[in-house]
């Protein structure tokens, strides 16, 4: 139905920036909610920024608001993450994910493979 890839993801400097992006296979991706999800070594899963179908409405995690920025191009079937002021621990594996529906809810389907931040200090 729906294939996740994520890139874009690297090892970078403390302060510095990167943008992931995530592209889905599928004539429906504008029907869904999409969001990112990291998971550390030895944390649990943490969801970081999602946006609803059109991109009118974005939720972010506390710990990463006035630094990170969701957006989608639906023409594109891509979600994008950009990622400033990055901090160490801001490093994890960061999934790509939708929900089941237009808006964001408890459930995240067709998990992509992660795309590794590494953030030195």
């Amino acid at each position: 139905q729906v294939q996740l890839v994520e890139s874009g993801g690297g090892l970078v400097q403390a302060g510095g920036s990167l943008r992931l992006s995530c592209t889905a296979s599928g004539r429906a991706f504008s029907s869904y909610a999409m969001a990112w999800i990291r998971q550390a070594p030895g944390k649990e899963r943490e969801f970081v920024a999602g946006l609803n179908w059109n991109g009118s409405r974005t939720y972010y995690a506390d710990s990463v608001k006035g630094r990170f920025t969701i957006s989608r191009d639906n023409a594109k079937n891509t979600v994008y993450l950009q990622m400033n002021s990055l901090k160490p621990e801001d490093t994890a594996v960061y999934y790509c994910v939708r929900s089941i529906g237009p808006n964001i809810g408890p459930t995240w389907r067709n998990w992509g493979q992660g795309t590794q931040v590494t953030v030195s200090s």
